[in-house]
């Protein structure tokens, strides 16, 4: 199966694999050229989930009629 591009990937797939991958280097048993090249896909998941995120903040924030930070207010959750 062939390794899909981050860019392609759901941000719950490329959060998935990016924890793989640190778990693998926490391991310590790659080769030096195993970890760059793990490292090196660690770090295009990562640009890519972050790239997700800031477009979901920006829509939520069209969402809520305006580009800035909305106030956030607690949740009620004793409603009746």
């Amino acid at each position: 199966m062939a390794t899909k591009k981050p860019e392609n990937l759901s941000f719950e797939e490329a959060l998935d694999e990016l924890s793989q991958i640190v778990a693998q280097m926490e391991q310590g048993e790659l080769s030096l050229e195993q970890s760059l090249k793990q490292f090196e896909r660690g770090i295009a998941l990562a640009n890519a989930s972050s790239g997700k995120l800031q477009q979901a903040e920006q829509k939520v924030a069209i969402l809520m009629g305006n580009d800035s930070q909305a106030p956030l207010s607690n949740f009620d959750s004793n409603l009746d």
